[in-house]
């Protein structure tokens, strides 16, 4: 007879259910399905106004021509937040190196005036 099992831990993935989600889209409805109903829908509501946004800009009617035109402002959006992420990124990268460096100074400093008291 063997011995009983104990159940397996459910996996993060498992738990989390998967519910679908009908989202307005430039006025075409789309059955998405996610993990996140509330961001699914925040992420529609934006796309939606930004092909809004173009459509307006441009007076353009043909939804595909929008849609793209839309997809390259996200992707500008996108790169422009890259390069801005990565350029704080290196700034904070360069300003703990120079905090170790004058921690590590300071540290030296610090050794000295002790090793002084003690043979003082």
């Amino acid at each position: 007879m063997d011995e009983p099992r104990e159940p397996q831990a459910m996996s993060e993935a498992q738990s989390m259910s998967v519910e679908s989600i009908n989202v307005d889209i430039y006025d075409q409805i789309y059955h998405l399905r996610g993990t996140d109903p509330a961001y699914i829908q925040q992420l529609a509501h934006s796309v939606d106004a930004k092909m809004r946004a173009v459509s307006a800009q441009g007076g353009t009617v043909d939804s595909l021509r929008v849609a793209v035109l839309a997809a390259l402002n996200i992707a500008d959006e996108l790169a422009t937040l890259r390069q801005r992420y990565d350029t704080l990124a290196g700034t904070i990268s360069q300003s703990q190196t120079s905090m170790r460096s004058r921690a590590g100074s300071l540290s030296g400093m610090l050794d000295e005036v002790l090793e002084d008291r003690k043979v003082g």
